[in-house]
């Protein structure tokens, strides 16, 4: 378990890299930054989010869930700040890093095999 763990945040690591060469207006800094982005952005999907979904459930419920995105935006720009060497310049920066993140660590996970059947 604890190397699955391991593993997926190398992955999000090289992904978060990834993203942010094709994004313009993302920054991930070289060194150990990738690895504590990923660490951050672990922590807050476990503790922080949950707490947003279930705050937000009527605006969820009346969006069809399309505010989930905008849940994932916030967690991306808390991440921009508490980590020095990664920096988001704008909610559609956000964005796009999340879905780019979101399908380049699909793809990683796949290319190695710990990808969820």
């Amino acid at each position: 378990m604890l190397l699955r763990f391991i593993g997926r945040i190398l992955v999000t690591a090289l992904a978060a890299v990834i993203a942010a060469h094709f994004l313009k207006g993302v920054t991930v800094a070289g060194g150990t930054t990738p690895i504590i982005l990923a660490l951050v952005l672990a922590i807050l999907n476990a503790f922080v989010k949950p707490i947003l979904v279930i705050l937000t459930i009527p605006v969820t419920i009346l969006t069809l869930g399309l505010f989930l995105i905008v849940i994932n935006i916030i967690i991306i720009m808390m991440a921009s700040h508490l980590v020095d060497g990664f920096h988001v310049d704008g909610w559609i920066s956000a964005l796009l890093f999340s879905i780019l993140l979101s399908v380049v660590s699909y793809i990683l996970e796949l290319i190695i095999g710990t990808a969820k059947k």
